[in-house]
């Protein structure tokens, strides 16, 4: 048998050649699969045009295997079996969550609400390995090799897909000693004359704050002496009286709640979402589905939910 690298036979003319085989005949061979014996025997022309090599002692009663025909006959039930493994275990993949996943966040949300979720996740599906890092800057997913990150802000990347996981929004606050010594601010220009706490995060604009009221967006520049890019600091610069901040209700809210924090001009709000987003579609793929679903699920116990309804 002689055959070049470059002519390799089509993995349906084996199973044509195993059918053939197994029935013992063209004729049957056709009935179990379905086409004539023309097309039967064409292929298996084909066959040994392509391997060089005669497969079949055909008489008018039987076909008996050549040697060749024997070896062939082996290494195509091999071959089959494992494409038949392969195509199954891709199947699977994209069913059944197993294998690495890797995922990033931001510092604050990473650490208080990823990280749990994550390790629920990891006990219901034992078969995933998954790695969460938390970052303050923005990550290329696909060329730093994450396969999905949990964002907080509705400033998406347009080459990437996204679905919303919980709704959420920023609103203003200060401590109530803050505002006994200072005063509460009545308009969003008000915010120039008082210290404001300003946290550079992301490659947002450092001290410019967007903010909307009845959908109509509105931009103040704000400042004072304090700043910095954990917004875990500027959270408890601000419940110590140090000034006013703009933070998510997923981490203000249960401070308001407590009487901890005030909101500060509740008629402005900015919309920043919590969103998965990933660079394969979730069809394609079980563990990034299963990853995805479940942290929806999660969030929606967030106080975060109710209170954006507030």
């Amino acid at each position: 048998m002689n055959t070049s690298r470059d002519q390799l036979p089509l993995p349906e003319d084996l199973k044509v050649f195993l059918a053939v085989v197994r029935k013992n005949g063209f004729a049957s061979a056709a009935e179990a699969l379905g086409y004539s014996p023309a097309y039967i025997s064409k292929r298996i022309s084909v066959l040994e045009s392509t391997l060089s090599t005669r497969l079949l002692h055909r008489t008018t009663r039987r076909i008996a295997l050549t040697d060749d025909g024997e070896r062939v006959r082996v290494w195509a039930e091999k071959l089959l079996g494992d494409f038949d493994e392969f195509v199954g275990e891709i199947a699977r993949a994209r069913h059944q969550p197993t294998g690495s996943l890797h995922i990033c966040s931001s510092f604050g949300f990473g650490r208080n609400h990823v990280a749990p979720a994550i390790g629920k996740l990891s006990q219901t599906y034992p078969g995933l390995d998954i790695r969460l890092d938390v970052f303050d800057r923005v990550v290329d997913i696909v060329g730093e090799g994450f396969d999905l990150e949990i964002r907080v802000g509705d400033d998406l990347p347009g080459q990437h897909l996204g679905r919303k996981l919980v709704s959420n929004r920023r609103v203003l606050c200060a401590s109530p000693e803050y505002l006994r010594r200072r005063g509460t601010p009545h308009s969003l220009d008000d915010l120039k004359d008082h210290d404001c706490l300003v946290l550079k995060e992301r490659d947002n604009a450092f001290g410019i704050w967007t903010l909307s009221k009845d959908g109509q967006p509105e931009t103040v520049r704000v400042g004072g002496p304090l700043s910095s890019n954990s917004g875990e600091i500027v959270l408890e610069w601000a419940l110590s009286g140090g000034g006013i901040l703009l933070r998510s209700m997923w981490d203000a809210g249960p401070l308001l709640e407590q009487g901890r924090l005030v909101q500060v001009l509740p008629a402005y709000s900015q919309s920043a979402n919590v969103w998965a987003v990933y660079p394969t579609r979730l069809s394609q793929s079980a563990k990034l589905r299963v990853c995805v679903e479940f942290l929806e699920a999660c969030f929606q116990d967030l106080s975060v939910g109710q209170l954006v309804q507030a």
